[in-house]
């Protein structure tokens, strides 16, 4: 990058990663912001999301004006599914690209699970059983909650306890077989959740990629959207070899440019690089982020954007939980929380610094407070 590398430090590279994720107006070399919900998703090409509410923000942060129902109608309509593409985790994925993702890493996942499908008393046998009972299910009705298939499964011999039924549904749908499809409604036991559909049935048309294809794909399009990064951390995202990776970026190496800072290569789409010409955008950006966003989890090494001594703030005893975090200028400061329901909710900011936000980051605190509650009540 020339003399560019000399103004290089880790927040900027922050602000690269904001920009490419969409996250300061829209991605490098686009026209604008996202315009819709599936926009969104086929750019970031997989966002976390076990936590639903957080998955919904993170969209929302990234589709000026959006609501959280436009998220849900996202799914509701099928052009977005929510699946365990990568690393045994719940992402939101565009539907057409879910099954040529599986084909290249589900085979790994259920080899990581053996031993835990072992300990359970889970065959092939019991999961060709449980796809046939399943079946039998959703030719009966239009969807089934996951309290609905364990019941069946319990009907016909399966136990479900000890997460047997968590590791029965999440196989099939790792096979293809089911997918988690449109909300199952706002009222009663099943309010929040998704229907299981017949994977064929809710998306008949998925796109067809060989392997080899696939994987220079998904190398590509995460540099695009979380660049600068490395190959460890594509490697470490989607649990595909270092090795397949190497050959990958081979294939790709003139669509994307190489960036040293502290003698560790990073990539990232070469609109992403264009901004170190005349400074990166976002230096006085304040956002309030979910928690499991991809700006912090979607990396292997997460130093760059938050200082070790306070991971322990963001993700407490390292239990896997990442609270929702606030990003100022590229770099992670502090953690917020809501508190309340309705017209009492309230969301309250919990900065690294013990003197607090400066008067300015208070005020853009405020906005991203007003946004947020406004964004999940729509």
């Amino acid at each position: 990058m020339g003399s560019a590398t000399s103004r290089i430090t880790a927040k900027v590279m922050g602000r690269l990663r904001l920009a490419s994720q969409g996250l300061l107006g829209g991605p490098p070399g686009e026209s604008g912001a996202f315009d819709s919900v599936e926009a969104c998703v086929r750019h970031m090409t997989a966002m976390q999301a076990q936590d639903l509410a957080s998955a919904l923000w993170a969209v929302g942060q990234r589709v000026p004006g959006s609501k959280a129902s436009d998220v849900r109608a996202a799914l509701d309509s099928g052009v977005v599914v929510r699946s365990w593409p990568f690393r045994g985790t719940l992402h939101l994925v565009p539907a057409k690209d879910l099954r040529w993702m599986l084909e290249i890493t589900s085979a790994r996942m259920v080899r990581t699970m053996a031993g835990r499908h072992r300990e359970l008393s889970i065959t092939a046998e019991d999961v060709a059983h449980c796809r046939d009972i399943a079946g039998e299910l959703l030719a009966e009705q239009t969807g089934a909650t996951r309290e609905q298939l364990f019941e069946a499964f319990e009907e016909n011999g399966q136990i479900t306890k000890a997460q047997r039924g968590v590791h029965l549904l999440g196989t099939l749908c790792l096979d293809a077989w089911l997918v988690q499809g449109p909300m199952a409604g706002t009222e009663g036991k099943a309010a929040g959740q998704q229907l299981f559909m017949p994977f064929e049935e809710w998306i008949p048309k998925p796109r067809k990629l060989g392997r080899e294809e696939g994987v220079a794909e998904l190398l590509h399009r995460y540099l695009r959207s979380h660049g600068p990064a490395t190959l460890d951390d594509f490697s470490w995202w989607t649990q595909i070899p270092k090795t397949e990776a190497k050959a990958a970026l081979g294939r790709i190496k003139d669509r994307v440019v190489e960036l040293e800072f502290e003698e560790t290569s990073y990539w990232l789409s070469p609109e992403a690089a264009a901004l170190l010409d005349d400074g990166v955008p976002g230096s006085r950006t304040l956002l309030a982020l979910p928690g499991f966003d991809e700006f912090l989890l979607g990396y292997k090494d997460r130093s760059l954007v938050l200082a070790p001594e306070h991971a322990q703030r963001v993700v407490p005893g390292g239990n896997g939980v990442f609270k929702r975090m606030i990003v100022a200028g590229g770099s992670v400061t502090g953690t917020w929380a809501r508190s309340g329901t309705g017209r009492t909710a309230a969301v309250v900011a919990e900065p690294f610094d013990p003197g607090g936000l400066p008067p300015a980051a208070a005020r853009s605190f405020e906005v991203q407070a007003a946004k947020y509650l406004k964004f999940m009540a729509g």
